[in-house]
């Protein structure tokens, strides 16, 4: 039988370090509002089922997260009252009984499926809580995982840890999936006794334990853990998005002679075969089709590329550009979608 998931997107942040005027998760990467990526990442998980939980901007990042393939349900928090406090935020959607449930952040656009699906596998296999981690050279500032026999026995806070346990290098990225049948009992218990007043969802490991129950950690690469809160994070997460996505298209057979210098959009789709040369910036909605060469210093957003077409070096192609098979676009042109002729005047 196949078990239910309902993913709690968390997205209520006020944002203030990413000076901003809007919500940080609306912000793009590869074109692309951050949320939507961490979205598509739960899609590809197989997951139908999500609860925002919303803050600054709730109707713009609800429409940013919207998804053909998740049925959505969206939860404002009105206070900021800790991790914990804003899943709770979603328990009418928890209380709905879902098999499993999976915490993640709004702020994680390099997240892929493979480490959600990894959290629900360790509840298939009895585990209460799943907590995903990774591995770190400098662990300063995160929760150490405080694994004993293959079991999470605790997060510890770095202001909490022992010297011994501040050389842990197994950290915890955030993202949790939580069985679904104990979910709100487990996370009614935690906690506000603590520096801040706030209620920690680090802290529902050690309470599922004193339950009885277990907690594992599961570990993923740091990159796709790594969230932003401010526009240096976000050109970093930038640059690791192009470098993952260049890598995928030149080994399914995409060439590109200098690709530190391509900068691809989230929906870019370029076939087999095709040539780009250095600094060609794609925005959304490309397509490029097998044998096409695309020259240097070119710019291409809403465009279809047929085969064997060329485009530059120096061209711009705006949305709605469809070149034939073999064309030709040269030096320093434009093309666009053509105008519609006006109609014919009557004359009496």
């Amino acid at each position: 039988m196949k078990r239910t998931c309902l993913a709690i997107v968390l997205a209520a942040g006020e944002s203030t370090r990413m000076k901003s005027s809007m919500s940080k998760v609306l912000h793009p990467v590869a074109g692309r509002p951050m949320i939507a990526h961490v979205v598509e990442a739960l899609a590809n998980a197989s997951i139908t089922s999500a609860a925002l939980v919303l803050g600054r901007d709730a109707e713009a990042v609800q429409s940013a997260a919207a998804h053909k393939d998740i049925e959505m349900s969206a939860f404002l928090q009105t206070e900021r009252l800790g991790t914990g406090h804003a899943v709770l935020a979603a328990k009418e959607a928890i209380a709905k009984g879902y098999d499993d449930i999976l915490v993640v952040f709004g702020d994680t656009p390099l997240v892929t499926a493979a480490p959600l699906l990894a959290a629900r596998q360790g509840l298939t296999e009895g585990n209460d809580v799943v907590v995903i981690g990774f591995e770190t050279a400098d662990p300063t500032g995160y929760g150490r995982l405080l694994v004993e026999n293959n079991e999470l026995v605790a997060i510890r806070e770095q202001k909490d840890a022992t010297e011994d346990e501040k050389k842990i290098t197994y950290c915890n990225g955030g993202l949790m999936a939580i069985n679904g049948a104990k979910a709100l009992e487990l996370l009614r218990k935690i906690g506000n006794a603590n520096a801040k007043g706030e209620y920690y969802l680090t802290d529902i490991v050690e309470i599922a334990r004193a339950e009885g129950g277990k907690a594992i950690a599961v570990e993923a690469p740091e990159t796709e853990l790594t969230g932003c809160n401010n526009r240096a994070e976000l050109a970093m997460i930038e640059a690791i998005w192009q470098k993952r996505r260049r890598h995928e298209m030149m080994v399914s057979g995409v060439s590109m002679i200098a690709p530190e210098t391509v900068f691809l959009a989230f929906d870019t789709q370029i076939a087999q075969d095709v040539l780009i040369e250095p600094n060609v910036v794609f925005g959304p909605g490309v397509t490029i089709e097998s044998g096409a060469v695309i020259h240097a210093f070119s710019h291409l957003e809403g465009a279809h590329v047929s085969a064997g077409a060329t485009v530059g070096p120096y061209a711009r192609l705006r949305p709605g550009a469809n070149l034939g098979p073999d064309s030709k676009v040269g030096n320093f042109c434009e093309v666009k979608r053509p105008r519609s002729a006006p109609a014919p005047r009557s004359i009496t």
